[in-house]
């Protein structure tokens, strides 16, 4: 049943979209340039508005993929393992989004923080390109009507996302580094 659905989807998936494992690739290159970014960044109010950027890409990332792609890639594998994985390491990260958009570039820990979560992803993005997008693509999932999907879902969170004044990171961090700006 699943293929029949799967193979249907396909062939009524516009021309043109982008391919669900394309959109999620072009997201982890823009995260990790990011991270790059963030590590070469000298002041307190470049790391921050990177880390700003960065935990909005990582927090709409994550959502797209537990609500769209995580499923559809689960019914079209079966492979419980590499996704439950993906899961953990998933929360790991939310873990670590959570104590970065709580803090500030003035803290300890802050910028362990952001590098670590680098880490993290690094570790996640080389598992999922290497191992379940591979078992994805030979799937028969539609993978064209699950980028529309997912694209679609993006731009949705997002427009949330930049709607809010904070940008996900604590009105605590952006005093901090003002007050830490004035005090240079």
């Amino acid at each position: 049943m699943a293929s029949t659905k799967a193979t249907s989807r396909r062939k009524t998936a516009g021309k043109g979209a982008q391919d669900a494992i394309a959109l999620l690739k072009a997201d982890h290159v823009k995260v990790q340039d990011l991270f790059d970014q963030f590590e070469k960044a000298r002041s307190d109010s470049r790391k921050l508005s990177l880390a700003q950027e960065i935990c909005m890409e990582l927090k709409v990332h994550t959502a797209i993929e537990e609500e769209i792609f995580y499923p559809a890639a689960r019914e079209a594998t079966d492979d419980s393992d590499l996704l439950n994985e993906a899961s953990v390491e998933h929360q790991s990260a939310k873990d670590l989004i959570a104590q970065i958009e709580e803090g500030s570039p003035g803290d300890d820990m802050w910028s362990a923080r952001v590098t670590v979560l680098g880490e993290y992803i690094k570790h996640h993005v080389k598992e999922e390109q290497s191992e379940l997008f591979p078992e994805v693509r030979s799937s028969n999932l539609d993978l064209k009507a699950l980028g529309q999907q997912l694209l679609e879902r993006k731009q949705e969170l997002m427009s949330e996302f930049k709607g809010k004044s904070n940008n996900g990171v604590s009105a605590r961090s952006q005093r901090s580094t003002s007050s830490a700006s004035h005090s240079l």
